[in-house]
């Protein structure tokens, strides 16, 4: 098993071309399904929808498919470059902004942030500027929805484990390093690409904050959000001990 904990940084450069090989396992059409879920659990019908941390397209996509007005945002150029070529036909806006410091031409019906980005939020004062920015951009009744990887996934999965994959287009070795104290986790990511007869080595270092979810409900109040409720990843069920993911949903207004 491999961890999926990437989101959206400056980090990425030559590593933002391969990034989608490397999430050959994640069904973006499943994440696409469970979010509109979402939706129909609280009974809303969102036309414009801004994705934080968009990365390389791949929900914005698979929303647009499903006849979603989208904008993708993402602080990466690279990885907006790679969006941009498959989304080649469709009605997709891209900017190039950093998440918490992003503008909007307007108000949207809804915003998400997924694949643990607000982990990659390593202060939670700048999670403070997402939520303020978000409460401005987000119409009245307008639901903002986003994951993290939970405190049980960084202590037991994440915490000093190494993850490997090989193959024969592209193999990487994944370290990590857990400071408990400070809650901060290092990825620390080799990977080898073959092009033509030989493997070029990259090497990429990416940072995720571990946040309590009594700690983030509590910023979330304090925005003036209203917290609806936490799931378990891709259910709509209370979080478990031992959940990896939770999803966060957060209505703007009463």
């Amino acid at each position: 098993q491999r961890p999926i904990c990437m989101g959206v940084e400056n980090i990425y450069r030559d590593f933002a071309y391969i990034y989608d090989k490397l999430m050959y396992d994640v069904d973006y059409k499943e994440w696409a399904d469970y979010i509109e879920k979402i939706f129909q659990e609280y009974e809303v019908k969102p036309s414009l929808i801004a994705d934080l941390g968009c990365g390389t397209g791949n929900f914005c996509v698979e929303m647009d498919k499903k006849g979603y007005e989208m904008i993708g945002i993402d602080s990466s150029l690279d990885m907006l470059n790679c969006a941009k070529k498959k989304s080649e036909g469709r009605n997709i806006l891209y900017l190039n902004q950093d998440m918490t410091d992003f503008e909007l031409y307007g108000t949207v019906d809804a915003i998400v942030s997924l694949m643990d980005s607000i982990n990659y939020l390593t202060y939670i004062k700048d999670i403070k500027k997402l939520l303020k920015l978000v409460k401005n951009y987000l119409n009245p009744g307008g639901l903002f929805i986003f994951d993290i990887n939970t405190p049980y996934k960084f202590k037991n999965i994440l915490k000093d484990n190494v993850f490997y994959d090989v193959s024969d287009e592209i193999t990487y070795v994944w370290q990590n390093n857990f400071d408990s104290k400070r809650k901060i986790c290092e990825f620390d990511i080799t990977f080898f690409v073959k092009e033509g007869q030989y493997y070029n080595r990259y090497d990429e270092v990416h940072y995720e904050r571990c946040y309590e979810i009594e700690e983030l409900k509590k910023v979330i109040v304090s925005s003036g959000m209203t917290l609806v409720n936490v799931y378990d990843s891709m259910t709509l069920n209370r979080p478990l001990p031992k959940s990896e993911r939770v999803f966060f949903v957060c209505k703007n207004g009463g």
